[in-house]
């Protein structure tokens, strides 16, 4: 059986298996990026709450997991060279998992690194801009007088909401198969029409490619059982 004892996020939330990966996480639009992962690659896993309206990633030993306080992370005891292996950043870790399983990733290496941009097109561009409009229209940012942030924030997701439209002319997925890249980004999208409620600000109804690619995504098994790991706490 694998020791995990080396890392102190273990204390806080015990591995019942330390042979599998132990993912920790909370079912938002990033958490779910690797929940989808796992479930759609079959790697045997582990998931621990971390409760992210408790703050408890702020606590020590989440942050000593990922010194930047925020899920997803996680350990994998089989790692490179059959060495532990902590990992933050769901970004980082769609791509390991995916170099892991030979899944979800094309092998060309000009089509692999096309499939990493888009990676990167969510993490820099749809994330941020995406979740400050989740901010300035369902959270705080309603009770602001000045609408000009939620306008800007609005407009530049409609902008790539756009781009993802024209990208999936003619695809069912980003890359034409299903990869990291449709698995980065679904979840957001998701969140943005239905958690946030924004539909109707970034005008989702006039797409046509991404709401039939999101369905495609969402019809899923592992989609679908990704997008409720972890279990929120009840």
């Amino acid at each position: 059986m694998a020791d995990l004892s080396g890392f102190p996020i273990t204390r806080r939330w015990p591995a019942a298996n330390p042979d599998v990966i132990q993912l920790y996480s909370f079912p938002t639009p990033n958490g779910v990026k690797v929940s989808i992962m796992l479930e759609e690659t079959g790697l045997a896993y582990e998931p621990h709450a971390v409760d992210i309206s408790k703050n408890q990633t702020w606590d020590e030993p989440f942050l000593s997991l990922n010194p930047n306080g925020k899920i997803p992370a996680i350990i994998d005891s089989n790692g490179p060279d059959g060495k532990p292996l902590a990992l933050f950043e769901s970004g980082a870790i769609l791509i390991y998992l995916a170099e892991k399983t030979g899944k979800f990733m094309p092998a060309d290496p000009a089509l692999r690194y096309q499939t990493i941009q888009w990676v990167m097109f969510q993490m820099a561009a749809i994330g941020p801009m995406f979740g400050q409009v989740g901010f300035f229209h369902k959270f705080a940012g309603r009770e602001f007088e000045d609408k000009r942030p939620r306008d800007r924030y609005v407009a530049e997701s409609k902008r790539l909401l756009g781009v993802l439209e024209t990208r999936l002319a003619g695809r069912d997925w980003i890359m034409g198969e299903y990869s990291i890249a449709d698995i980065a980004i679904l979840g957001w999208v998701r969140n943005l029409i239905g958690f946030y409620g924004a539909g109707e600000l970034v005008a989702y109804a006039e797409l046509s490619n991404v709401p039939a690619w999101l369905e495609r995504g969402l019809a899923r098994p592992g989609v679908q059982r990704g997008l409720e790991i972890p279990k929120r706490p009840g």
